[in-house]
């Protein structure tokens, strides 16, 4: 069994993208920063507040497609459009619609390496999360992740995410029974997010689920 929780720079080169062999993953589903400043500090009516903070002043750079082109069999990647350069021609792209009309974006783009058609998933925003649950700016609901284990995942695959932000994802493998390695280099949020992530699991294991183990 592989679970493992890092609390460092996912291109690290003792513990990071670089220190694993080609294909090490089956399948890596990621999240990295935008480059849009999306990281903290909205001040608009009914929306959380949050510290701001500079992790989303610029997107990764090519080496970090590379790597992780490198090590993982097949990819799905959020926020691809913003980053389109570093990416191949694919027909596998994913729209999750928010499933609200609001000022915000209808909904948000995925890449994936997977020779599928284009699919959209309705998911309304409100699944992402309310009190404790709610600890990122740019948090993804367990219901979306759920879907894309579903649609993308097979059993037995080692899957990878470099920037587990809320720990949604992890959640989700957890409940679903995938072995992983995820990255957070924000203390705060790897703080955060493993409290969320261990309530969560001691609740999956009342019901003979996995207890979360944080390395």
């Amino acid at each position: 069994m592989v679970r493992e929780y890092i609390n460092t720079d996912c291109m690290n080169n003792e513990t990071g993208l670089p220190s694993f062999k080609d294909n090490h993953f089956d399948l890596a589903i990621v999240d990295p920063p935008y480059g849009i400043g999306r990281d903290g500090g909205q001040t608009g009516k009914n929306w959380k507040r949050y510290d701001k903070k500079e992790w989303d002043s610029k997107a990764p750079d090519s080496e970090y497609f590379e790597q992780l082109f490198r090590v993982s069999k097949n990819q799905i990647i959020w926020g691809a459009n913003y980053f389109s350069n570093y990416l191949p021609p694919s027909m596998g792209w994913i729209f999750w619609d928010k499933g609200q009309n609001l000022t915000m974006s209808d909904g948000e783009l995925a890449f994936t390496s997977f020779k599928k058609a284009l699919r959209r998933i309705i998911i309304n925003r409100c699944h992402i999360g309310t009190g404790n649950d709610l600890l990122h700016p740019t948090q993804k609901p367990i219901k979306l992740y759920l879907w894309l284990l579903n649609n993308y995942a097979k059993s037995g695959d080692l899957i990878l995410d470099t920037h587990v932000g809320s720990g949604s994802s992890i959640i989700a493998f957890e409940k679903m029974g995938f072995d992983y390695v995820g990255y957070e280099l924000d203390s705060d949020y790897y703080n955060e997010s493993a409290i969320r992530i261990k309530r969560h699991s001691s609740q999956l294991s009342l019901f003979g689920g996995n207890e979360f183990i944080q390395s």
